[in-house]
């Protein structure tokens, strides 16, 4: 098997037993002015009509775009429990929704104005081919904009998780495979990657994104992440057990415990034919 066959099957079996996990575990969390990382990334691309989303999970990024009338979208995505979900939702009756590989995208040149993908091009192994891809269906002016993880906002229950977790992992050895390209993550990486297929400078944003909740919601979203996978049942529950305990100084009076990441917010235009 090749790397990007060896993700894209951990991918495929991870969601197929949580198809919804990126939407549950972030689809509540909110940014300084209220917005959520879904909602941030609906909004770079304002005013386009034709959008595609890499990624697409079960649909929440497509909803949101849906609520503009009169757009046509659709979603790519490797997980078929993803998609079945996506189906399901009633703003998407007219979208068209595919299981497959961004790296071979089943549209026609320029079919979209624009491309999205939330959390998911980051994971995404030959990445120069999904550049390519998502070049060739955009007309020329189209917008690709994403959504990168960024990491743990300091002091917070994320940055404990993320302590315990990497402790966790030093005694359970099984580990998940290396996802995505790291170019990805970074302004300078994303623009190495996108400029050879046309695509001009990228524009980035870093905002921190509240997930705090309950104990048990918080504990939900950590828990889907996709280093846990390898571990036992056991390891999983003594990782909760320890979590809950490493946090419970940081429960407010209202009995919520304050957690927060970042995202990057990345957006970079395709050249204009001249």
């Amino acid at each position: 098997m090749t790397n990007s066959a060896v993700q894209e099957e951990f991918l495929r079996s991870f969601h197929a037993l949580r198809p919804a996990v990126t939407a549950e575990a972030f689809g509540r969390g909110r940014g300084p002015d209220g917005r959520s990382s879904y909602e941030l990334l609906r909004d770079r691309v304002a005013g386009h009509r034709r959008v595609l989303d890499l990624g697409c999970g079960d649909g929440l990024l497509l909803e949101l775009l849906a609520r503009d009338d009169g757009r046509e979208l659709a979603g790519v995505d490797l997980s078929p429990r993803s998609l079945a979900l996506a189906r399901r939702r009633p703003a998407l009756r007219a979208a068209r929704l595919h299981t497959g590989r961004a790296q071979e995208l089943p549209f026609a040149e320029g079919s979209f104005d624009a491309c999205v993908s939330h959390l998911a091009l980051m994971l995404m192994g030959d990445i120069e081919q999904v550049a390519a891809e998502v070049a060739r269906v955009l007309v020329p002016g189209g917008v690709l904009a994403c959504v990168v993880g960024g990491g743990a906002v300091g002091g917070e229950a994320y940055e404990r998780f993320v302590r315990l977790l990497r402790r966790a992992g030093e005694e359970n050895p099984a580990r998940i495979p290396a996802l995505g390209d790291k170019r990805v993550r970074s302004r300078e990486g994303l623009d190495e990657v996108l400029r050879p297929v046309g695509f001009g400078d990228v524009e980035w944003e870093t905002v921190p994104i509240d997930i705090g909740g309950t104990l048990e919601q918080v504990w939900e979203s950590m828990s889907g992440l996709y280093d846990l996978a390898p571990m036992a049942e056991q390891a999983v529950a003594r990782l909760r057990q320890d979590f809950l305990a490493e946090v419970a100084d940081l429960v407010t009076p209202d009995g919520i415990v304050p957690c927060g990441f970042k995202v990057h917010l990345a957006s970079a235009r395709l050249a204009r034919a001249v």
